[in-house]
């Protein structure tokens, strides 16, 4: 998976946009790219690093990811029971990682207001 294609798929979901809402606080560092849908966060990774993503998910599936899979994880930065870090090239495919951005973004999509 590369970086564009990435990018691709997340801003041809409905409703979706992309921002950079942190570079105040990296001091240059690094740059997290984020995807919104209704001014929510489903997904973000770091721009310069593009190794992984943190998603937002149902607590009971990330926790079962989180056992099963050495690709889910912990977030960097974020509450660790909605969401993980889900890296790239490791035990779930491309298709799989693209299939669980899809379900975060339906989480946050469908969440009441």
């Amino acid at each position: 998976m590369n970086v564009e294609d990435f990018r691709s798929h997340c801003l041809a979901l409905p409703g979706a946009v992309e921002a950079t809402p942190f570079e105040r606080f990296s001091r240059g560092r690094f740059t997290i790219l984020v995807f919104y849908v209704a001014t929510h966060m489903f997904c973000y990774f770091n721009i310069d690093d593009f190794k992984a993503v943190t998603i937002k998910g149902d607590p009971a599936e990330l926790a079962d990811l989180k056992e099963r899979c050495q690709a889910v994880s912990d977030p960097f930065n974020g509450n660790k029971k909605h969401w993980a870090s889900v890296s790239f090239g490791s035990d779930l495919s491309d298709a799989e990682v693209l299939r669980l951005v899809d379900k975060s973004y339906e989480l946050v999509k469908n969440r009441k207001r």
